[in-house]
């Protein structure tokens, strides 16, 4: 019987089992999150022996969070905000892309049992902008909104992708011009006003999050959009964010962090089962759920 036959089996009469492994997502917050919903999608899809939850974990205590994985065996997790970057001190090793980002953003066990730290934020973001919107990057001149790890694997992602130029706007001048780098020549240090002569502007800070102290709220203004451009919005909750609000206001096209979510699980799923990812269901999923907060 193959694996996925006895996952089959087990779902058929009782499940969780005993035997049944653990996935989650550790952040703060995490109630929101559409993770588990895709991520169990594909499980019940492939028949999978495997439960995928979501787990919330202060700041503080992401070093108790790391040994608690080891502990009780979990296969992996995905990392959200705030700790793409203090949980690397607690994992025995990251990748090269991780190294060169300083940030994390899924953890996996390795042929030896290792927790090995990756970053995807970047690749995702470029599928989700050329599979699901037929956008390309290539010589375009973009804008990043944020320094934090989600704002470097972007950097990195579009320096990779062929794109003219990339200017990252933050608060915090020291880690974009740190963010700048990963770009090489094309990166910049910029500032609010280069967003009106973007042609990709992506958003890549937690404001306008729900249940957030940022909820509410635009990065921009919706004079510095203009029709043409087309805005990307990671943060996927609410489903449609206030950036996204303005920039259809304005006619300007626009997308958010669900797709960019759904490429990054797809690629995490992979990872830590050796099945590919039914994207199409995790896909599926994540909307229907995303439209029933609505």
């Amino acid at each position: 019987m193959t694996s996925v036959e006895e996952g089959a089996l087990h779902q058929s009469w009782a499940w969780p089992t005993g035997a049944t492994k653990v996935l989650a997502v550790i952040g703060d917050p995490v109630e929101h999150s559409l993770s588990p919903i895709l991520h169990n999608a594909a499980i019940k899809n492939l028949g999978l022996d495997i439960v995928y939850i979501a787990l919330r974990v202060p700041k503080e205590e992401i070093g108790l969070a790391i040994a608690a994985i080891r502990t009780f065996g979990l296969k992996g997790c995905s990392v959200t905000m705030p700790h793409k970057e203090r949980v690397i001190a607690y994992l025995d090793g990251i990748t090269e892309r991780a190294q060169i980002l300083q940030s994390v953003n899924v953890v996996y066990r390795d042929s030896m049992g290792k927790l090995i730290g990756d970053s995807n934020d970047g690749g995702a973001l470029l599928n989700s902008l050329k599979l699901d919107h037929g956008v390309s990057v290539r010589d375009k001149a973009v804008v990043v909104l944020g320094s934090g790890g989600a704002g470097r694997a972007i950097t990195l992602a579009l320096a990779q992708g062929g794109a003219a130029s990339v200017h990252i706007v933050s608060r915090n001048l020291e880690t974009a011009a740190r963010a700048a780098d990963l770009a090489g020549d094309i990166g910049f240090v910029g500032d609010y006003s280069d967003v009106e002569s973007a042609d990709i502007v992506i958003n890549a800070t937690p404001v306008g999050m729900a249940n957030t102290s940022l909820a509410g709220l635009s990065p921009i203004p919706p004079e510095r959009m203009h029709e043409g451009q087309f805005i990307y919005d990671i943060v996927y909750h609410p489903n449609v964010t206030p950036l996204m609000e303005m920039a259809s206001a304005k006619g300007v096209a626009n997308a958010g962090g669900l797709g960019m979510l759904v490429h990054l699980a797809a690629v995490a799923f992979t990872m830590w089962t050796g099945h590919e990812a039914p994207i199409d269901e995790m896909r599926s999923a994540a909307k229907a759920e995303a439209l029933r907060r609505l």
